[in-house]
């Protein structure tokens, strides 16, 4: 019988997870972040959230599951966040199975009641065709006027060439306040390439997708970029694509940025921002990530009267 003989799409899912919060120190510009619980609670949420590159794990069984070790090293996830999950709250993820030798597919992921938490493209290179935050970006028309982020433009690049690595016991720094193996201790999803050179066809241990978040933003800062303050930021929009993977526990490499966006809604401003990792030597891309930081206007303390003041 012939395999196809239905046209449904059929769809994979895991197990419901309970993601576990390791920002609750995040510190940044002198004060805590939204991922500490009065922060939280002083804007008006129901509770700390997770940090949103954890909810990238629990994609990596089903999707290496459709793709096998290609994922691993030329896998794209874009991911527009649409609601928080804070600890506690049970979380599964979905993909769509794609038809024999597609690259492309779509993904979700729900809280226990049916909330959706995100809403996803997965696709793997090298051709990757347009992602859902591209797709999302080409619609954005500019703002008329930022306040949190003015003095930014499209098109800068950071300040310097920042050199990066992530071992084990590294701690890195007040952005990310644990180690590779504190979040190996607790992540949803775990596995012995992540450990294990023995086990890993690379030989090496190699770096969780959600992490590689990590390995890109713990030296942000280096940037130069600055906003007006006190202001409370958080992650909106998420892509990761590896070009030449997997990335290796140990390996040094270079990041070079460029802000490739800025757009408003309602309540956030954001700066869309392309952080493009190399290896050491600065020749080879072995990964980039796209990443949309949405600042709250309501945590900026001057926001209405430099706006009135904007008017008129």
């Amino acid at each position: 019988m012939d395999k196809n003989i239905f046209n449904t799409p059929l769809i994979l899912s895991g197990p419901l997870r309970m993601p576990r919060q390791l920002l609750e120190d995040q510190k940044y510009d002198g004060h805590k972040s939204l991922h500490d619980a009065s922060v939280a609670d002083g804007l008006g949420l129901s509770g700390a959230p997770i940090e949103g590159p954890t909810h990238f794990s629990q994609f990596e069984p089903l999707l290496t599951k459709i793709w096998g070790q290609k994922w691993l090293e030329q896998g794209c996830l874009s991911v527009h966040f649409r609601s928080m999950v804070v600890e506690g709250e049970q979380v599964r993820a979905y993909v769509t199975i794609p038809e024999e030798g597609a690259t492309r597919t779509i993904c979700w992921a729900e809280k226990e009641d049916g909330t959706k938490v995100l809403e996803a493209s997965a696709s793997i290179g090298p051709n990757h065709g347009e992602t859902l935050l591209e797709k999302r970006m080409a619609k954005l028309t500019p703002s008329e006027q930022l306040i949190i982020l003015d003095g930014l433009k499209e098109g800068m690049s950071g300040a310097k060439e920042e050199q990066v690595r992530m071992d084990f016991d590294q701690h890195l720094g007040d952005l990310y306040p644990f180690t590779l193996n504190k979040k190996l201790s607790v992540i949803t999803e775990n596995s012995p390439y992540y450990t294990d050179a023995i086990e890993s066809p690379w030989d090496r241990p190699i770096i969780p997708m959600e992490m590689i978040c990590v390995l890109a933003q713990y030296s942000y800062y280096e940037a130069g970029w600055t906003t007006k303050k006190p202001v409370i930021g958080l992650f909106a929009d998420l892509e990761m694509r590896l070009i030449d993977g997997p990335l290796f526990v140990g390996e040094d490499y270079l990041i070079r940025r460029e802000i490739v966006k800025l757009s408003e809604s309602r309540r956030t401003e954001s700066c869309w921002v392309r952080s493009r990792i190399f290896d050491k030597t600065g020749q080879t891309q072995v990964a980039e990530v796209l990443l949309n930081h949405a600042y709250m206007k309501q945590s900026y303390p001057h926001y209405e009267k430099e706006m009135l003041a904007i008017k008129g």
